[in-house]
């Protein structure tokens, strides 16, 4: 999964904006030049302008220096008026793509075009609703998954860089602008409360929970402390830092969170147990909305379901005859996958010292494949990748794992993050897919490749198609195993079906507790009889979908549409069939919506049978 900040960023600064990928070289017809000069000065524009309305979108990039330096002190602030001129600045977006001439473009420019159309509609229809976060699927504005107070703390550690003194400074800025995003937020939740959008009580429970823990905790304590303190000491920035933050905590962070606690603990009196975005306002619309947004295609609900259903009995097929082969034939198959953790070894102790262990054994599977991926690409990304697990503080809301990407000038590594709130979570078969998911050939090569792509415009690092991009992800654990990865590891192959099993089971219950009527308990019971999941991880993954409707069919439907794509090119070249130009093609322009993916492979296949 990619880090949910990024999307939410990239969502309010103008998420519709996009690039495509290669296109094959037409005839330009004779205004083909003054055509793309105008999409040029269009999309270099509009880079600029989404970068003036994020200053994480630029701090994320590496940008916050030099002329930007200023970013680096700011936060966004979520008011009702920002939230209207994001919309006017969106609308504005598409009326001045509409007035360029589309028919003059070359195949290349008009996949660009097409891509950055597509995605801003897809926005724009999102305005109808009167709430949600502008075309991401996060239906409430607070959550155990979502919210200022989930992301901010990590924001500061990871992506904000502490080498100079001002750098220190604009830390210190951002502590204090963090509280008056609270505030902010806190006054569009309520709004959203006072039209009935109110998270169910098991949502609001575990989001209460995370923030009483936060305010328990010293100020010296929390994460915006001890990070400062300890990038100061590690670069010898002179300063108490660490006090000037740790005041700022206690005299307008935690007062900013403690009022949008009390918020949520007097929303929990009345609120109620259905999951389903169906019961809030124009919610089936929502929903609709969100799964057209999320995969790119117009897969209705009832089809993404039956596709679901289709899939987890094919895949409960095939882990059926791995588990044989291994002589496990008593039980069902979740049983018998169950079962597997019971194997000496292969569960971690619920140690920090294990879990360090834990990380050191992810780091070499990393290794291993970083030595096959030349088998399967022409290019690979420079960037390094790091492993972090999930801070503890926020680990109980959390998904499972997740990647950030680098900053743009190389100076900050990309980070795969894995939650690590219970060991058991994560039995030793079941990790290297998560790996392979996460890191590479998954998320973390595909958006460095994205990133370090020195054609492609400049605007292609603002977006994001999260069926493009995680279903890349679970493609590269398809390819992980047809690069040998479980050659010597047949329990490894079982987790890599359990892991494409887990998302066939996501279109099941995503769909059925946003648009059949299931109950929380429903989806949690079957996710539990088809998987083997604990009740714990079951429960978490579940609630996440409750408060993210549409974003966990983003995986599946993408990874469908993948190889069906690598397959029509292989079933059309025959032994022309390139896999290494399939890869480098699909993943030169960046994420695009699968039906622009669709049209970049046949242009690819036509110039191959050329």
């Amino acid at each position: 999964m990619i880090d949910r900040r990024r999307l939410l960023v990239t969502a309010a600064a103008g998420a519709g904006l996009a690039a495509a990928g290669c296109a094959t070289t037409a005839p330009a017809g004779p205004g083909a030049a003054s055509a793309k000069a105008a999409l040029q000065a269009y999309m270099d524009k509009a880079f600029e302008e989404t970068l003036d309305r994020s200053p994480e979108t630029v701090t994320s990039l590496g940008l916050d220096k030099g002329a930007r330096a200023a970013a680096k002190s700011q936060l966004s602030i979520p008011t009702l008026s920002e939230e209207v001129e994001f919309r006017a600045f969106t609308r504005r977006q598409r009326s001045e793509l509409g007035a360029l001439d589309r028919a003059a473009m070359d195949a290349q420019d008009g996949i660009y075009y097409d891509t950055i159309a597509a995605n801003l509609d897809a926005v724009i229809a999102t305005f109808d609703i009167p709430y949600g976060q502008g075309g991401w699927p996060q239906v409430y504005r607070v959550s155990q998954g979502g919210g200022a107070y989930h992301g901010t703390a990590d924001f500061l550690d990871n992506q904000h860089t502490v080498e100079t003194a001002a750098d220190a400074d604009a830390y210190v800025a951002r502590v204090e602008a963090y509280a008056e995003v609270l505030n902010a937020e806190t006054s569009r939740m309520l709004d959203d409360f006072a039209i009935g959008v109110v998270p169910p009580d098991f949502i609001l429970k575990t989001t209460i929970a995370q923030q009483d823990a936060m305010l328990a905790t010293p100020a010296m304590d929390q994460t915006l402390v001890r990070s400062i303190i300890r990038r100061t000491e590690d670069f010898e920035v002179g300063g108490d830092w660490g006090a000037q933050v740790a005041q700022l905590v206690e005299t307008k962070v935690n007062p900013a969170l403690a009022r949008q606690n009390a918020a949520l603990k007097q929303a929990l009196r009345t609120a109620g147990h259905n999951p389903s975005v169906a019961r809030l306002p124009q919610g089936e619309q929502y929903y609709a909305n969100a799964l057209h947004y999320i995969t790119t295609t117009r897969l209705t609900a009832d089809e993404i379901h039956r596709i679901g259903l289709e899939q987890v009995a094919d895949l409960t097929s095939r882990t059926d005859a791995l588990l044989r082969a291994q002589g496990m034939t008593q039980g069902s198959v979740a049983e018998r996958v169950k079962a597997l953790s019971a194997i000496p070894g292969q569960v971690y102790p619920n140690t920090d010292a294990a879990k360090v262990e834990l990380i050191a054994h992810l780091n070499e599977q990393m290794l291993d494949m970083q030595g096959r991926l030349p088998r399967a690409f022409g290019r690979l990304p420079k960037a390094t990748v790091e492993i972090k697990r999930v801070p503890p503080e926020v680990q109980e809301g959390a998904p499972q794992g997740y990647y950030s990407s680098p900053s743009l000038d190389g100076s900050r590594p990309g980070i795969y993050w894995i939650n690590l709130t219970d060991t058991a979570n994560w039995p030793v078969y079941g990790l290297p897919t998560l790996t392979y998911h996460e890191a590479t050939p998954g998320h973390h090569l595909q958006i460095s490749l994205q990133q370090e792509s020195g054609d492609a415009p400049k605007l292609m690092n603002l977006l994001f198609f999260s069926s493009y991009a995680e279903g890349w992800g679970l493609y590269a654990e398809q390819l992980a195993d047809e690069l040998g990865a479980y050659d010597q590891n047949p329990l490894g192959r079982v987790g890599f079906l359990q892991s494409m099993l887990f998302r066939a089971v996501r279109l099941v219950v995503d769909t059925g507790i946003h648009s059949k009527g299931w109950s929380r308990e429903q989806a949690i019971a079957y996710m539990i009889e088809q998987t083997g999941r604990a009740e714990g991880a079951a429960t978490s993954e579940i609630d996440r979908y409750c408060s993210w409707p549409g974003q966990a069919c983003a995986y599946k439907v993408g990874h469908n549409e993948w190889v069906r794509l690598r397959e029509k090119a292989k079933a059309t070249l025959g032994a022309r069939f390139d896999i290494k130009g399939f890869h480098d093609t699909a993943l030169a322009g960046g994420g695009m919506p699968l039906t622009v993916l669709e049209r970049v492979v046949d242009n690819w296949i036509a110039t191959r049978r050329a």
